[in-house]
């Protein structure tokens, strides 16, 4: 009787279902903006255990720079960050792109999530790049935001220095915007279009535009990726099917969204979530890597930093090549990669 018991369980052990005994565990980081919320999708539509992975998600952190925060602490192992992993970079962690949370790898400029919005009485112009001149804006230095808002100054031929930057977290500047503590700010999506709609009187003075290549990348430290490849593979597979999810699916994703970042309404997240969907590919080409060069170089030039990095040593495009080549289906309603952008694995950038 007893051997039957073991043969009985035997048997019941071979017939378990894969996924429920190998999924790998993994801890992942993200950003309160509409356009990290694919990372989101892939948890609530199964798309992470679709693809052996059982993941957990950190409270959605302010910036970029308290993700890395988090990643460089152990409380997680890939985030998803753009700008500020140039300074983290430049401080001596060890960094790795390994694909796109937002960007896009077709064309150059890629910017629909952000925007510039002023209050009323700033004397700020819609259309007049120009009359931000003398203003005080808020910005959260080191981060994309603060990429735009310098690439902004550079097409109005304006410098740094013919504005007042307060560094401000994303969050908050729908209330200083309120409180007139500031006449603009410069942020990603959902906080301009929920500035436009609590702030009387606010306006969109400009959005997007191409003015910069957006960088929104999936980051872990080296050793991790060193150590963890078949994991990335998976990750992005799931991320990958959750981006095209959300691009058929945007009012559902707004939904998801809501749940994901505090406070954000329903109409809200619907409005942020048609610009998301614009740049919602997690693939890589040249366009990508010209991307983080050129934020290092705009950086660089107005002397917010003092040296910069190679950028082929901190992208590793093998793991993402993999993802489009076993599944195409996943980006099929994408428009595809042109030939003279389009990269393989060994790929070296050259400015």
């Amino acid at each position: 009787m007893k051997r039957l018991l073991l043969l009985a369980l035997a048997f019941a052990l071979a017939w378990t279902p894969s996924g429920a005994q190998t999924l790998t565990k993994l801890k992942a980081g993200m950003v309160t903006g509409i356009d990290q919320i694919g990372l989101p999708i892939a948890l609530e539509r199964g798309f992470f255990e679709k693809y052996g992975l059982d993941v957990t998600i950190a409270r959605p952190y302010a910036t970029g720079v308290d993700a890395l925060n988090a990643l460089q602490a152990g409380e997680s192992e890939i985030v998803q960050v753009g700008v500020p992993m140039i300074g983290a970079v430049l401080r001596g962690m060890d960094l790795v792109a390994l694909g796109n949370y937002s960007g896009n790898a077709t064309k150059a400029g890629s910017d629909a999530t952000m925007a510039i919005v002023a209050r009323e009485g700033s004397g700020i112009v819609k259309g007049d790049l120009a009359s931000l001149k003398g203003k005080k804006i808020a910005t959260s230095f080191g981060t994309i935001n603060h990429l735009y808002i310098l690439g902004i100054l550079e097409k109005a031929r304006l410098k740094p220095e013919d504005v007042t930057l307060v560094n401000t977290p994303p969050p908050d500047m729908t209330v200083a915007l309120l409180a007139k503590g500031i006449d603009a700010f410069s942020g990603w999506d959902p906080w301009p279009i929920v500035a436009v709609k609590d702030v009387p009187g606010a306006v969109e003075i400009i959005r997007g535009g191409d003015v910069i290549s957006y960088l929104g990348f999936n980051v872990a430290l080296r050793p991790w990726v060193q150590a963890n490849g078949d994991t990335i593979e998976k990750f992005l597979a799931a991320v990958s099917e959750a981006d095209q999810w959300m691009r058929k699916n945007p009012k559902q994703a707004a939904q998801v969204a809501t749940r994901w970042i505090p406070g954000l309404k329903q109409e809200i997240a619907e409005a942020a979530m048609q610009f998301n969907i614009q740049q919602a590919d997690r693939r890589l080409s040249a366009n990508n890597y010209r991307a983080l060069y050129s934020a290092e170089d705009r950086l660089s030039r107005l002397g917010i930093i003092k040296a910069t990095f190679d950028v082929n040593k901190h992208i590793e495009p093998k793991y993402i090549l993999k993802v489009m080549k076993d599944h195409p289906e996943l980006f099929s309603d994408l428009p595809p990669i042109p030939e003279a952008v389009a990269i393989g694995p060994g790929y070296i950038f050259k400015p």
